[in-house]
Order: structure tokens, then sequence, then C-alpha cells
């Protein structure tokens, strides 16, 4: 069996007397969807934070890609190839959706010193983000400014900017928070459409999107986790439906 692209053994981290997750174990494999859930309180943005580098573990350690990342910030682990929707949260309101992601295009490489062309002139920037809109649903909104448009296609064009610095691990922090029907199963065909190109970390209230998407999921209650498994078994699992599930099982 291949090694886990994302491998979280022991973590562990505490905000004053509240333990928030507690010796925490996770693989996650190359190509898949793992899912995390868990009540309110259960630790979930805790782990995400400390995925992404943002929060640093008391103890226990992250590897990815057999790298031992445990104490590299988010900007070390952003050019190792790790992406947080939840972190890109400030659009630019007065520029178009294909000029956001543009933007995000010329952040990853070298396109970034190039300043004195402006990005909405070079094909190089615009084709790529030409191409992510596409592959978010937002072909037909490209030339919207971002302000305008939807919560829900805001929330796509969040994503086609994380898209953009092309991640090989994607961490989602509830994207179907605030979205209506409507527009959350679009969303969830939207990422079903990145299954096996992009992995993902999936925080989600939102069972039907969970249960659509996931290839694994993983519990967390009172921050430790309570089971890991496939998507039946989890359905199935007496612990999860008492801690979480309940009904919506």
């Amino acid at each position: 069996m291949a090694d886990p692209l994302l491998r979280v053994s022991g973590l562990t981290k505490s905000f004053g007397g509240v333990v928030a997750n507690r010796e925490v174990d996770l693989d996650v494999a190359t190509g898949e969807v793992h899912a995390v859930i868990g009540p309110n309180g259960a630790g979930k943005t805790t782990l995400i934070a400390q995925l992404a580098g943002e929060l640093k573990p008391a103890s226990g350690e992250i590897a990815f890609t057999g790298m031992d990342i445990t104490h590299l910030g988010p900007p070390a682990r952003s050019r190792l190839g790790i992406a947080r929707s939840f972190q890109i949260t400030s659009l630019f309101p007065e520029m178009t959706a294909l000029q956001n992601v543009a933007l995000a295009v010329q952040g990853r490489g070298a396109h970034s010193f190039r300043f004195w062309r402006p990005a909405d002139e070079d094909n190089a920037l615009n084709g790529p983000a030409a191409d992510i809109l596409v592959r978010m649903g937002l072909a037909d909104r490209a030339g919207a400014k971002a302000g305008s448009l939807a919560h829900g296609e805001q929330r796509q064009l969040e994503i086609a900017m994380a898209l953009a610095t092309e991640p090989k691990l994607l961490l989602l922090d509830e994207p179907m928070a605030g979205i209506g029907r409507g527009g959350t199963e679009r969303l969830i065909e939207l990422l079903a459409g990145l299954k096996g190109g992009v992995t993902m970390v999936l925080v989600e209230h939102d069972m039907d999107a969970v249960f659509a998407l996931a290839d694994r999921i993983t519990v967390l209650n009172e921050g430790m986790p309570i089971a890991s498994g496939a998507p039946a078994a989890i359905r199935g699992d007496p612990n999860v439906r008492l801690a979480y599930l309940g009904d919506q099982a």
C-alpha cells in the first residue's frame, strides 16, 4: 500500500485548559476526498488550522509527501502544495472573476515579479484562469465583478483561486456554509468533478455533501477521533449515530 499523501500522528492542541484536539491520527491517500465531521466544538476547524500551519500543535506530527511539516508556517506549506479555501476570504470585489483568478495564477510562480505588465493583458495568466473558471462553473461569469456574484458563486470563486495555486492538497472548511439548496447541489457537483485530480480534506456539516463526496470519513467528538472508515461503515456506526448523525443517518 502506498504511503499516504498526508499523515497526522498524535496531534494534540489545547487552548488554556480546553483540549481542542487530543491524539488525532489521520491518513489521507493521494486523490481521495477525506471528510472530517463531528458536532460543534468537536475540534474540526482547529484540526484544519493545524494542517494549514496557522496553529502549532502542542504535540504530534504532520507529514506531507513523507516530509515532516509540523513546524512549517502557511507560506512554506503553500509552496509545498497545500491550499485552504477558507484562507481566501478577501476577493477583490471591484475586479472581475477572471481577474481575481488571474492574480492567484500570477502569485504561484515567476509571474509574481512581472509587475510592469498588466495582469489583464497577460494571456499566460488569463488562459489558465479561464480554464479554472470553467472547472468551477463560472465561465459565463468571468467578466462579472466579484462583488456582484451571488454568495454561492463567490464560494466557487474562492475555490477557483485556491485551485489556481495548483495544490496537491485542498483543505475545505465548510464550503457549503450559507449556500441555499440549489447552490449546494451545484457545488457538490463541481467538487465531484475534481475528485481524483485533487486530494481534499473536507470539513462539512451538510451530510448530503459529505456522503456524496467522501471516499473516507473521520468523526471527531470532544477533540478525539471516534470512528474512521468508508461512508457506509460510518453511517451504520452506533457510536457515530449517538455522537453526531442521529436521525440524519
